[in-house]
Formats: structure tokens, C-alpha cells, sequence
């Protein structure tokens, strides 16, 4: 597996060797229990379903409750998602996933480049000067359009709003993908990641941690 799904617990900072602070987000990861393996086609890895925390039985439909009695677990996750995993070939070391395990936050280790994944903070209907980081209008001599967007589209040709155009609207509460964190530690004993920077969404927000290759954007 390379891939888990936490909560943002909040942000916090670290001391490295040199005595510098390193600011990190404290994230919540697993135990995440394997709830379904499904064999891809040929070359394409295997899918594995996990889940993390707890549902009341009473909130879960009789569906779910099945599928979660078949992996061997008591307690119905609060949220289930699917990650590909790669084909395990003879010579491998690593074990084959199987349903009703728990996987850990021990698959990450200290110096580990991984993207996160969440839903920001919504910020409901902003304008321009806020979304789009407009520099605004004059703020003297009779102006009356400091906020504005000014001219949106030619009367003539096209005659009508460019598609893509940045007008105000709805800000924030989207999926997004953090790259090229670090991992600066790792406590097991808590099922605690700590990341250098921040991530997507706000405290107690469900997030995925997966391991990613290349340089972390912090070197």
C-alpha cells in the first residue's frame, strides 16, 4: 500500500538538528482497514479499498453493512476509498493486500515525498479582488469602482463573455491536491504524519496521503 486516509488535526511546528523551526501539519492517518481487493486487467494492478473511522451502525445501509461483514469487520468505516496498487511479481518482497487487514501509518517514513489530497475551506460567493487576486481600482479622485472588475468583454467582436473569463462566483470547497510534501515524522504509537507545510481543508477535514516520486518542494 501507498496510500492512506486521515484527519487534519492542525498545524504545529518541529525543530530540526540545526535548531530551525519546521512549520508542519499534524495529520491523523489509519488504522485503515483493507475492505476490498479486486484484481485489475492484465498490467494494470490490483484496487484496493480501504476505510477510516467509525459509522454508527443505525446511519449504514444494509448494503454497506454487507460489504464491510465479508472483509471480517464489526465496525462500518465513515468513509471508504480506492487506490491502485502495483502488481506484486515473484521476486517481490511486498505482501499481497488481504481484506480485514489494517494498514498503518508504518508506511511512510521520515524524509517520505507525498501528495495530499482534501477539500479546501469554503469562502462562499467572493469577488474578484478576492478570488482572482485583482489589483482593484483607483481609490481616489472620484473613483467609485475600487472593487470592480471593470471591462468584462468587446461590445462589437465577439460580443459576448470569453469563456473562462474570472468574473466573482463561488470560492473555495473544491478538491485539491497538495504536492511535494515531506514527511518530517512519523509517530506510530498515535497513528500521527507530520508534514512541512501546509494542506487542503480545515481542522477535523478528511484527507488521502499518498506517496509520491521526486523532489519535495521544500528542498
Amino acid at each position: 500500500m501507498n496510500a492512506l486516509i486521515g484527519r487534519k488535526l492542525g498545524m504545529a511546528r518541529l525543530f530540526n538538528e540545526e535548531g530551525a523551526h519546521v512549520p508542519v501539519t499534524v495529520i491523523e492517518v489509519g488504522p485503515c482497514p483493507i475492505v476490498q481487493v479486486t484484481a485489475g486487467a492484465e498490467g494494470a494492478g490490483t484496487m484496493v479499498q480501504i476505510g477510516f473511522g467509525a459509522k454508527k451502525p443505525t446511519r449504514a445501509s444494509k448494503a454497506l453493512l454487507g460489504h464491510v461483514k465479508r472483509a471480517g469487520l464489526e465496525v462500518v468505516p465513515q468513509v471508504l476509498r480506492t487506490f491502485p496498487v502495483a502488481a506484486v511479481t515473484d521476486g517481490g518482497a511486498a505482501p499481497a493486500p488481504t481484506p480485514g487487514e489494517a494498514v498503518t501509518v508504518a508506511i511512510f517514513k521520515t524524509g517520505d515525498v507525498v501528495k495530499v489530497t482534501g477539500v479546501t475551506k469554503g469562502r462562499g460567493f467572493q469577488g474578484v479582488v478576492h478570488r482572482h487576486h485583482f489589483g482593484g481600482g483607483p481609490e481616489t479622485h472620484g473613483n467609485t469602482r475600487h472593487r470592480k472588475p471593470g471591462s468584462i468583454a468587446p461590445g462589437t467582436d465577439p460580443s459576448r463573455i470569453i469563456k473562462g473569463k474570472r468574473m466573482p462566483g463561488h470560492m473555495g470547497a473544491r478538491r485539491f491536491t497538495e504536492l511535494g510534501l515531506k514527511v518530517v515524522r512519523v509517530d506510530a504509537e498515535r497513528n500521527l504524519l507530520f508534514l512541512r507545510g501546509a494542506v487542503p481543508g480545515p481542522m477535523n477535514g478528511l484527507v488521502t496521503v499518498r506517496k509520491q516520486g521526486g523532489r519535495s518542494r521544500h528542498d
